[in-house]
């Protein structure tokens, strides 16, 4: 790993503790807020690619265990791990993995349009279908009244898709996907 993806993947973790910072929006009805880390989690995907996105997400998720408060609400450490937040927390590395994968197959033909399907069904799909059914086995309610508690995210991770792809479009020319392709 060169030392600029590495310096990648810590400025992500970074991002995406910084979006912590944004408070989140809790419901009533799910034990889970709203927040705006998702957004970060997306655009690792699809501007770092499947390894450095993933290494920085993983980075992400040990800062987290050690007791650093960078989730939103300031929350952190082990107890963040049995919380019914810990599906969706844990899917995040497959996400970004399957994401920055769709993105790298696709990266010399890119458009907003295949971004914004890649975000939606592996940023917004994939982590609502991992993280929902966890939370409700922690909540000790079906995973049915899970998957239905979990569309109340669904218009603004639409939202969030959107716009990690449209970021990622216009940074395109420094990513380090586009070096790796011209280089490789």
């Amino acid at each position: 790993m060169k030392t600029k993806e590495m310096v990648f993947a810590a400025l992500f973790a970074a991002f995406i503790g910084v979006l912590g910072l944004i408070p989140p929006i809790p419901l009533g009805f799910i034990p889970v807020p709203i927040t705006v880390q998702t957004l970060g989690v997306m655009l690792a995907g699809c501007f770092l690619g499947k390894k450095t996105g993933t290494i920085s997400i993983v980075l992400f998720i040990i800062l987290i265990a050690i007791g650093l408060p960078l989730l939103s609400g300031g929350r952190g450490g082990p107890s963040v791990f049995v919380s019914p937040t810990v599906g969706y927390l844990l899917s995040w590395p497959v996400a970004v993995f399957c994401i920055g994968y769709a993105t790298e197959k696709i990266w010399p033909k890119l458009t907003i349009w295949k971004m914004i399907i890649i975000n939606f069904v592996f940023g917004v799909l994939l982590i609502s279908l991992i993280g929902a059914p966890v939370m409700a086995l922690i909540t000790g309610t079906s995973i049915w009244a899970g998957l239905v508690g979990a569309t109340a995210f669904l218009p603004g991770d639409c939202i969030k898709a959107v716009i990690a792809a449209i970021i990622a479009s216009q940074l395109k020319s420094v990513s380090p996907i586009e070096e790796r392709v011209n280089n490789g």
